[in-house]
Formats: structure tokens, C-alpha cells, sequence
């Protein structure tokens, strides 16, 4: 009776271990290797070692790289899990190298190479997870998988906090960035191990339907996705700088940008459990509209509250957004989704990399982002009702 016990509860234990080692991951690639840039602009900008101008620019090398990685991922041929791995290993030693170099044009390179690098942590510790839990029957564990960016995030913004507090320089909070995501790559290093995939069984009428919907719906798909990548990424790039100049000399500001990762990880875990019937396009659009609402309010409200929620609703549909994405591709091509999946991702990358290149500027003639955060809204809101126009013309068919 024991042991009968002890095998039902195997599959559960090793799900659940597949779903914390790919969180681990994503924390670690995205958390600290894509936004810890973010809560350690402050204190780069501070030194003397960045301009806004510069800042702008490292973060676009950034996005550039993701862009790059993204579309590099349809010609890997490398097995997931040692792509995972490798992954893993490269987002360190580019986060410690960040603290040790202190060359711009190096910074940059290292910049990209790390946008790159997150990409394929992404596609790769997705896939490997996604399939992992549908091999062991655990989909509901799938929102743990995409909560990790978002503790990454949460971890490194209330170090980024406590370092401005301390006056900490920043080279050495980078260099205690790559120590951390060490330790935690080395508790999960054993799980990221190849497993053979389950036999294909099955290719479902559903998924033969999807593979012959029409060419424009995938056109609009990716032509909208990319309007999230730009609508969300200048508050994310430059939310504690826009914070500390509306509210100079409070002690909040450093904290808004946890508060987005907090959000992030519960819209992660809620956006998993929706009914996979629901529409894709009108989930994405209500979340578009949730990211603009948070940037207006910065806006017209930048205070401490006004930010602090702000903060909360760009934050709370970022990854689920990409979930209804990549869910719509699958609707759309069935098991030929990923061609669709990787065009949308590097779309999103060009909106990211368009981002901070507008913001930027606009921001050092005019001394304020607030325009360039009009224009970041009214990207979502056109996103949102492409979207909606999409899901009506899905219904008429």
C-alpha cells in the first residue's frame, strides 16, 4: 500500500519540481538578466557612469538581443534542456561581467548578448516545462512556471531598493545579482535533465482546423503583439527614474517596481486557471486596456498611490498576455504553432527595442516622460481594439 502511494505521488512531485526549476529559470533570465537593469538605472544614472540618453540605448541593445534570440530559436537544434542550462549559465556570467567592466560600448554588448541569451531561456525552459507537465498530466501548474519572472523581478527590485538606501555602488549589486542567480541555478541544475517525449498519439481535429485559419488573422496577431511590446516596456525600462522625479525625495519610488512583479506573479497564476475556451483575442484585449489604465495613472495622478496601483495594473496582465498569445498561435496552427509563436515574439522584441529609442529623446528635450507615456497608452488602446475587431470577425465566421 506504501509504495502504491508512493508511485501515484511520484508524477506530482516530479511536476511540481519541473514547473520550480523552469520558474527558477525564468527568474533568474528574465528577473535579473532582461529588468534588473531597471532598479539599478537609478543608481548607474546617479554615479555618473549612465545619461538617460545611454540608458535608453543599453536597454534597446537589450531588446535588440531578444529580438535576435527569438528568431534564432526555430534554427536550434540543441536539445531543450541543455539549451536551458546553457542559458542559465551565460544570464550569470553577463550579469557578473556587468559589475566587473565599466565600458559603455562593453556594457552594451554584454546588453545584447544577455537579450539573447534570455530568449532562449524562455522559449527553450517553456517548452520544456510545458511539455514536461503535459507528459505528467499538471497543466494547472503552468501559471508557477510564468510567476518566475516575476519573482525575479520582486527580488531584485527590493535589493535595487535596499542598495539605494545604502548607497551601495552599483557594480557591486550587479556582482551580488550574478552570486544569487548562482546559487539558485545550482538548487535546480539536477531537474533540467533531457527526458525523452511521450509518443504523439493523437492529432486532434481541433488541431487541423487551427493549422487552416486564415493568413490574416496571424498577420493581425503578430502586428498587435508587437503594440504590448511597445506599450508596456517604456514604464518598465524607466519606472523608478519617471517616479523619482515626480516624487523627489520619497521613499516610494524604488518600491513601485517590486509592486509590478508582485502583480506579475498573481496575473501569471490567475491567467492559467481561465477556461481554455474563452477567447484569446478579448482576453488580450481587457489586458491591454488594464496596462494602459496603470500608465495613466502615473500620469494623471503621480502620486504615491497613483503609482503604487499604476504599478500593479501594468504589471498584473504582462505575462498573461503572452500566455493568450501563444495560446492564440496554438488556435490558429495547431502543432505548427511555433513558426507563428517565434514571428509574434520577435515582434513584441521590435516593440521593446522601439520603446525605449522614442522615450528616451522625447525625454531629454521636454525634461519629462509624460509624453512618451501618452504615447505608450494610446498603443495598447489601438492594440485592444484590433484585438476586439479581430475576435468580432473570428465570430462572423
Amino acid at each position: 500500500m506504501a509504495s502504491s502511494v508512493h508511485a501515484s505521488s511520484l508524477p506530482v512531485h516530479q511536476a511540481r519540481n519541473a514547473a520550480l526549476a523552469c520558474a527558477v529559470v525564468l527568474a533568474v533570465a528574465l528577473g535579473v538578466g532582461r529588468f534588473a537593469f531597471t532598479p539599478l538605472l537609478p543608481l548607474m544614472l546617479k554615479s555618473g557612469a549612465l545619461d538617460i540618453r545611454h540608458g535608453g540605448w543599453l536597454a534597446s541593445a537589450n531588446y535588440a538581443g531578444y529580438l535576435i534570440g527569438a528568431l534564432s530559436c526555430a534554427a536550434i537544434r540543441i536539445d531543450h534542456a541543455r539549451m536551458v542550462r546553457l542559458a542559465l549559465v551565460w544570464t550569470i556570467a553577463l550579469t557578473l561581467a556587468m559589475g566587473v567592466v565599466h565600458v559603455f560600448w562593453v556594457w552594451a554588448a554584454i546588453r545584447f548578448a544577455a537579450g539573447v541569451v534570455s530568449a532562449w531561456a524562455f522559449v527553450f525552459a517553456s517548452q520544456w516545462g510545458l511539455r514536461r507537465l503535459a507528459e505528467l498530466d499538471a497543466h494547472g501548474l503552468g501559471g508557477v512556471i510564468y510567476a518566475g519572472p516575476g519573482v525575479g523581478i520582486v527580488a531584485t527590485g527590493l535589493l535595487g531598493a535596499a542598495a539605494a538606501a545604502l548607497d551601495v555602488p552599483a557594480p557591486w549589486v550587479w556582482i551580488g545579482f550574478a552570486v544569487s542567480s548562482g546559487v539558485a541555478g545550482a538548487l535546480v541544475w539536477k531537474t533540467l535533465v533531457h527526458h525523452a517525449p511521450a509518443t504523439r498519439a493523437r492529432a486532434n481535429a481541433a488541431d487541423r482546423a487551427a493549422a487552416a485559419s486564415t493568413h490574416v488573422d496571424s498577420i493581425g496577431l503578430v502586428g498587435l503583439y508587437s503594440l504590448a511590446g511597445f506599450g508596456y516596456i517604456i514604464t518598465a525600462t524607466f519606472l523608478p527614474v519617471i517616479a523619482r522625479q515626480a516624487l523627489p525625495g520619497s521613499p516610494w519610488p524604488d518600491l513601485f517596481w517590486p509592486a509590478f512583479g508582485l502583480a506579475l506573479i498573481a496575473g501569471a497564476l490567475i491567467a492559467a486557471r481561465l477556461p481554455l475556451s474563452w477567447d484569446n483575442r478579448l482576453l488580450s484585449a481587457a489586458c491591454y486596456v488594464i496596462q494602459a489604465l496603470g500608465i495613466l495613472l502615473g500620469i494623471v495622478f503621480p502620486s504615491a498611490l497613483g503609482f503604487g496601483i499604476g504599478s500593479a495594473l501594468l504589471g498584473l496582465p504582462f505575462t498573461a498576455i503572452t500566455l493568450f498569445a501563444m495560446r492564440e498561435a496554438r488556435r490558429l496552427r495547431g502543432e505548427a504553432a511555433a513558426g507563428l509563436m517565434g514571428y509574434a515574439t520577435a515582434a513584441y522584441g521590435l516593440g521593446q527595442i522601439a520603446g525605449p529609442l522614442v522615450a528616451a529623446p522625447i525625454a531629454t528635450h521636454t525634461g519629462t516622460f509624460s509624453i512618451a507615456l501618452w504615447i505608450a497608452a494610446a498603443a495598447l488602446a489601438l492594440g485592444a481594439v484590433g484585438l476586439i475587431l479581430l475576435g468580432m470577425r473570428g465570430k462572423q465566421r
